[in-house]
């Protein structure tokens, strides 16, 4: 019995020991600890966001009002309503954050405004039903999906002309460029899920990608080795190897996930799910989600989040919600502590820890209420 009572005590320890290691690692990890901290009135039907590079604004399209509100992202206020063509749905800023382009869908049209005068300067005639933009790295080419014409215009920005079209597949989306300028990626949402894959050198398709059901958005990682597609009806996001062009990871997210952004440290990826009325927050290292973060007002229900768009400086991310005539903005701070996982195993190692050191104390008690009774 002394045999037996010492080794449980080593149990115990072992186990009180490395109930103390999870501790000290537990409290020095991340847990994402998102919350919405502000909802913002814009205009009738928000659909794209972008901010621009230095942080202090979001400019959002509104595809109903024909409008683009533009926010300040200090005060998460709107400070100015531009008019813009028809139906306006995507937007981007120019690296250098003089002016931001806008798609207009109904109009053919993308607008181009001064962000200095929150002006529009110059109006491009592009292809058929224009949705998304995006502008290589040095700022000098835009380029715009025609979801109507089955092309993607691209523009000089120096003198806002078209220089070429590139056919693709059908119904191209969104649009996404390679961080060192030399690829543009983009989502072709119908019949079958494809993402064409554009050389900006010669402006020819180089490779054609098979994802999921009705591709929509795109984002590539900063370091440029993946990018993440939205499946809108396949309920999932897939990741592109982009040396291989090869879905290499398939993430389920929420009903009819729309846009996807990336954070600038490339760790995670948000997902705005349309018909979920929620965002899923995915960990680009394990590919899996997270956290998922309602958005919208309450009762939340048909809130229809559709764009989204992270500061520069990783704080927030700013999504468009359709149904509410809004924006939603997510604190993406993470602390330090125990996860619901860690609380689980936590209260497992104590369970165990606690047990072993009760069958202890019983069979030292039953060890001398045996010789007490022998005497």
């Amino acid at each position: 019995m002394k045999y037996g009572t010492t080794r449980n005590l080593k149990v115990v320890c072992i186990f009180l020991s490395l109930f103390f290691l999870f501790c000290a690692f537990a409290l020095t990890q991340p847990v994402r600890a998102m919350a919405v901290t502000a909802t913002v009135a814009v205009g009738s039907e928000p659909y794209g966001v972008a901010v621009t590079p230095n942080g202090a604004y979001a400019y959002v399209t509104n595809i109903n009002g024909g409008s683009v509100s533009v926010m300040s992202t200090s005060s998460n206020t709107v400070t100015a309503t531009i008019t813009v063509g028809e139906g306006p749905c995507g937007v981007a800023v120019t690296p250098n954050g003089a002016y931001v382009y806008v798609t207009n869908n109904v109009a053919d049209s993308v607008s181009v405004i001064s962000t200095s005068s929150n002006n529009v300067t110059a109006t491009i005639t592009v292809g058929s039903l224009p949705y998304d933009v995006a502008f290589t790295p040095n700022g000098e080419y835009a380029y715009v999906t025609n979801s109507g014409g089955n092309s993607v215009s691209v523009i000089n920005t120096s003198s806002n002309t078209v220089t070429t079209n590139v056919t693709v597949g059908n119904s191209p989306q969104d649009v996404a460029i390679t961080p060192n300028g030399a690829y543009a990626y983009v989502t072709n949402n119908v019949p079958h899920g494809t993402v064409s894959v554009i050389s900006t050198s010669s402006n020819t398709v180089i490779a054609t990608v098979p994802v999921g059901n009705n591709p929509y958005g795109v984002a590539i990682t900063p370091s440029g080795a993946y990018a993440y597609v939205t499946n809108n009806l396949g309920e999932s996001v897939s990741v592109i190897n982009t040396s291989s062009n090869t879905v290499t990871a398939t993430v389920p997210v929420g009903s009819y996930p729309e846009s996807v952004a990336i954070t600038p440290d490339g760790t995670y990826a948000y997902v705005a799910n349309y018909a979920s009325s929620t965002v899923s927050v995915i960990n680009t290292a394990t590919n899996t989600v997270t956290a998922t973060v309602t958005v919208g007002k309450s009762p939340y229900v048909g809130s229809a989040p559709e764009g989204v768009a992270v500061t520069p400086n990783g704080a927030s991310a700013y999504v468009t919600v359709a149904g509410n005539d809004s924006v939603s903005v997510i604190s993406t701070a993470t602390k330090t502590g125990f996860s619901l996982v860690d609380w689980t195993l936590l209260i497992i190692v104590i369970a165990i820890a606690l047990f072993l050191i009760i069958l202890s104390w019983y069979r030292r008690l039953k060890k001398k209420t045996q010789q007490t009774q022998t005497t």
